[in-house]
């Protein structure tokens, strides 16, 4: 891999990594190292520096996607915003780089002039999702019934061009994000296939039974994060009363052992009774252990890493949600320039008609008013389009690199459990052979027991004599 060349897929700044390497959506990078995590190391125009690896297309060989130098010879220049390229067939194609409007007819700046747009089967190769302009396409799980008005019908300032009606709608709107249309843009590549990533399958809303919006994609991680959060501490609650019973059953184990019943039996047997009274003063002091240790090794570090855990959840919700927030303030801003502009160009129109009906040069200075202002709201909602796009790529560019840490967090607390609880089984074998042990000790005296040495024993000890009686003699 390293060597190899990549194209970027959309625009990375740079600001997730402390050495991070910034780039556009299109550009050319050279692949130095392959880490694990999904970053990679690069160099693009002799600066060094990481990026993610799903924010790139690996190329087998060196392709340029720049504009071509040079339009076509006798040509006049391209409006303001538009650029040309070649398609692999070899046919010339422009792009608005403001609407991301793609068209096989070269653009004039000539009112009411209309444009083909690319078809579906002869359109510009997409690669994963992006066209070779480097425009992201996002596609939703499920179609929105609200559709958004293409940014590429924008309309000359003060031209009567075709009415929206029609031309062929390209794009979605669901919550004020832009997607394309499930009808017209081909289908995606995954940003990670086969790994059932979070960064590919959360960008739409989900709804409710209803078809109603419930919650975001993003708040649905979220919740799936907090649940183990919350799984986390009820795991942690159960260690704990797993230690109350230890310690409680080790108490009981130490009381029982300085009991002093059966304490004057004597002989082997007494030995071994005296043993298994001794065996469970040793097993409450292994349980006593076994507690401390779950204590420590198990209960305190699923403790621990739920508190950090809960820390990055509540940075993350707020860094997207505030992202999210500014693109619905962005969209609000692109509907209303939207709706300055029709109202000029119908003004515009209505003024145009009244020049017909009756000439006068009050009524052309109207019109020349009136196409001003109309340029000016032309001129507006494409800024407002330019600001839109640029948060929707950073609340993009966020949502994948926090899906992506969200992703690593929850297999980090998965695996965090699962270690801890192999502790607690590995704790539990422990103790089970340290309680073994001391039993072991009993069955071996046990095994000793003689009843005829014991009676041996006592008769040695408590004798009163060895002389039998006989008769009396007269």
């Amino acid at each position: 891999m390293s060597g190899s060349l990549c194209k970027s897929l959309y625009g990375f700044s740079g600001e997730q990594h402390q050495q991070g390497l910034r780039f556009e959506a299109g550009e050319i990078i050279k692949v130095l190292q392959v880490a694990d995590g999904g970053w990679w190391e690069g160099e693009r125009d002799g600066v060094r520096g990481w990026f993610p690896a799903s924010y790139v297309q690996i190329l087998e060989k060196p392709v340029s996607v720049s504009p071509l130098p040079e339009d076509e010879p006798g040509n006049s220049p391209l409006p303001e915003g538009w650029q040309s390229y070649m398609s692999p067939q070899g046919r010339r194609y422009y792009v608005n780089t403001f609407t991301k409007e793609t068209t096989w007819e070269r653009p004039t700046n000539s009112p009411g002039t209309p444009k083909s747009p690319l078809s579906q089967k002869n359109s510009i190769p997409a690669v994963n999702g992006y066209h070779t302009s480097g425009s992201p396409l996002h596609q939703p799980d499920q179609p929105h019934p609200s559709l958004r008005k293409p940014s590429s019908d924008l309309q000359s300032p003060g031209s009567t061009s075709p009415s929206r009606k029609q031309i062929k709608e390209t794009t979605i709107t669901v919550n004020c994000v832009t997607f394309p249309h499930p009808n017209t843009m081909p289908e995606q590549e995954l940003l990670k296939p086969g790994e059932w990533s979070y960064c590919d399958y959360f960008w739409d809303d989900k709804k409710d039974p209803q078809g109603n919006t419930s919650v975001s994609g993003f708040e649905v991680l979220l919740q799936k994060q907090l649940k183990g959060k919350q799984m986390q501490k009820e795991m942690a609650e159960f260690i704990r009363e797993r230690i109350k019973i230890e310690e409680e059953y080790a108490k009981n184990l130490s009381k029982l052992s300085q009991i002093s019943l059966a304490a004057q039996e004597e002989g082997t047997l007494g030995e071994a009774w005296a043993q298994l009274k001794k065996s469970l003063a040793d097993e409450a002091e292994v349980h006593l252990k076994f507690s401390s240790k779950l204590q420590s090794e198990v209960e305190k570090p699923l403790l621990t890493f739920r508190d950090n855990f809960k820390k990055d959840m509540k940075k993350f919700d707020h860094h997207i949600t505030d992202l999210r927030k500014q693109l619905a303030s962005r969209y609000a801003a692109v509907e209303k320039a939207r709706k300055a502009l029709t109202d000029r160009q119908k003004d515009l129109e209505m003024k145009t008609q009244q020049l017909e009906v009756k000439l006068s040069n009050k009524t052309e200075e109207d019109i020349k008013k009136a196409r001003r202002k109309s340029t000016q709201a032309g001129d507006d909602l494409m800024r407002c389009v330019d600001l839109y796009n640029q948060a929707q790529s950073k609340w993009f560019e966020e949502m994948v690199t926090t899906t992506l840490e969200l992703e690593r967090l929850e297999v980090e607390r998965v695996e965090m459990i699962r270690q801890h609880l192999c502790q607690y089984t590995q704790l539990r074998h422990e103790t089970d052979m340290f309680n073994q042990s001391t039993v072991e000790t009993v069955d071996q005296l046990l095994q000793k027991v003689e009843p005829a040495k014991d009676r041996e024993l006592w008769v040695k000890e408590h004798k009163t004599g060895d002389i039998r009686p006989v008769d009396m003699d007269i």
